[in-house]
């Protein structure tokens, strides 16, 4: 099938929307190449203090020349265990400049995730807070970790918060968090303090593996999806181009999306540094500080996902924050209703549109265009070179006339290398060059795409991807669980909220906190069920599969 055209993109650039021209370069040249034309432009804004991106450049060269002093080469993987903040930044591009390959790992990860993670990708050095490090500590002998670089989210506060913050500190606690002394374990900015402003020349290529994003893909097992350099830079400038009415060196980037999910470092930091604008971090969303933070810097770009725009629709206050400034924000990683996406609009007077992507295509493919034709329901057209087809479900060869509904497959200049360490996923998805993408859609007249059903089973809130076989796992671990299931029900602020269903051993009780203090324990903050059903028996087909979709009839007949 021919790609379609849209003639009314126009409203984006002249000339023909799909087909960019991407120059062979690597990621981290699109920092250099910002550095070069907007050197005095705040690159990072947070709380309070600010970072040029002549600063934040030659940060990363730091960064990148601490990693050659502790050996990592081309190739070798480097875990960012934080939150949104100007080490994961720096971080990040000097991971790249130094020829290695980051791996963003989730901060509010517990023990089990973490080192799953750092074991499966190989990290050879990890850098994480403070608040973080005890976790990594316990968990560093069970992988190939050989560096543990530590940093404290007060290092780029103003001087007069940084004080304040260890006071504050000091009187909880009674002294930082200290660091074993041992020769792999090293504070960061000791190191970045003595380390070479000129990092050593390494040649990294647009082909050279750039990023491991870790998903559960379609199967709930946590996998590494292998992004390169290409990957990311094409999907940023995909990004940008979407943006038609973006000024480089004078826009402000909320960053508060985080930035370990790919979704966030593309659409939120990748192109930030690409159109020199000034990303304003969180490194958490916390209501009153995103309503300041844009009140006060003066917000013009906000990518984010529904419960965020939710939560600013529902405050009582939010008349008292001036939010005219925001003109463009595009949600992901979960379906916008349509009202949350009318009255954002009219408390702004900015625009809000629906995307779709996934972590393996880096991750957006998708969007409504903000200036053009927006369809309500729709996740909209392709980005710039960009295919997209609905094939049918059985063979996944037919495709499918304008209408019907199959499974959504995009071939794409972002779309992954492979799953690391996982051929058999990889052929399962990748097909003759076309990513499989599990989504269930389909497509109208004017080229428009509407998703239909999600992944199978996956649960959607509040924009993280919650996959039932990890809750399932965990309390199959129970020493009085017999049974379990967890399911994605309808939760007025997250979209979705996981729900269990448990069956106990012969003998055995259990009340429904004490069920979910282990999952506590065991599972991420999100990942936690909200509310569990004790049965004495699953419905299951004859060869002893639960059947989800009864459980799931069930919930949608209860009032």
């Amino acid at each position: 099938m021919e790609q379609r055209t849209y003639p009314w993109l126009k409203h984006y650039e002249e000339g023909v929307p799909h087909g960019l021209k991407y120059p062979p370069i690597p990621l981290h040249r699109t920092l250099e190449d910002t550095a070069a034309r907007f050197p005095d432009r705040p690159a990072l804004a947070f709380l309070g203090h600010t970072i040029t991106y002549r600063q934040l450049n030659g940060l990363a060269d730091r960064f990148a020349s601490v990693l050659q002093g502790l050996g990592v080469g081309k190739g070798d993987r480097v875990a960012v265990v934080l939150p949104n903040c100007p080490q994961f930044v720096i971080g990040f591009y000097g991971t790249l400049k130094a020829g290695g390959v980051v791996v963003p790992t989730n901060p509010l990860y517990v023990e089990r995730e973490i080192e799953h993670q750092l074991r499966d990708c190989w990290a050879r050095v990890v850098v994480t807070l403070t608040k973080f490090y005890p976790t990594v500590k316990k968990v560093q002998p069970q992988t190939a970790v050989e560096h543990v670089l530590v940093t404290n989210i007060k290092e780029y506060f103003p001087a007069i918060k940084r004080l304040l913050f260890t006071l504050v500190l000091e009187a909880k606690d009674g002294h930082r968090v200290p660091i074993e002394k041992r020769p792999d374990h090293h504070w960061l900015g000791e190191l970045m303090k003595g380390a070479s402003a000129t990092p050593g020349p390494v040649k990294v290529e647009p082909s050279s593996v750039a990023l491991f994003q870790y998903t559960g893909g379609t199967t709930g097992v946590p996998k590494g999806a292998v992004l390169t350099h290409f990957n990311l830079l094409a999907n940023t400038m995909q990004t940008r181009r979407w943006f038609a009415q973006l000024v480089e060196g004078q826009e402000v980037m909320l960053g508060v999306i985080p930035f370990f999910h790919v979704y966030g470092l593309t659409v939120a930091m990748s192109m930030a540094v690409y159109a020199g604008a000034t990303m304003v971090l969180l490194p958490r969303f916390e209501l009153k500080e995103v309503l300041e933070a844009i009140k006060s810097h003066r917000v013009t770009l906000f990518p984010g996902v529904p419960t965020m725009y939710v939560a600013i629709n529902n405050f009582p206050q939010v008349g008292h924050y001036d939010l005219r400034s925001i003109s463009a924000c595009i949600s992901g990683a979960a379906p916008l209703p349509v009202e949350v996406q009318r009255r954002f609009e009219a408390l702004t007077g900015g625009r809000l549109v629906e995307g779709y992507g996934l972590t393996e295509a880096a991750p957006v493919t998708h969007a409504n265009p903000i200036y053009g034709l927006r369809k309500e329901g729709s996740i909209g057209i392709p980005f710039p070179d960009v295919e997209a087809r609905i094939m049918d479900v059985e063979t996944g060869e037919k495709e499918l006339p304008v209408g019907e509904v199959g499974e959504l497959v995009i071939r794409a200049p972002q779309v992954m290398r492979e799953y690391w360490g996982h051929p058999e996923d990889t052929a399962t998805a990748l097909r003759d060059g076309w990513l499989y993408t599990g989504d269930m859609a389909r497509m109208d007249e004017d080229g428009y795409f509407f998703i239909v059903d999600r992944k199978k089973d996956m649960i959607l809130a509040g924009g993280f991807n919650i996959y039932p076989r990890e809750i399932e796992e965990v309390l199959y671990q129970h020493p009085k669980v017999k049974e379990a299931v967890a399911l994605g029900v309808p939760d007025a602020y997250r979209g979705e909220t996981p729900k269990v269903y448990v069956v106990l051993k012969e003998g055995e009780a259990a009340t429904e906190e004490e069920v979910l203090a282990y999952c506590r324990q065991n599972l991420a903050k999100y990942k936690v069920p909200t509310q569990v059903e004790f049965r004495q028996e699953l419905p299951k087909t004859l060869v002893g599969k639960v059947l989800r979709r009864v459980l799931k009839e069930e919930e949608v007949k209860q009032p």
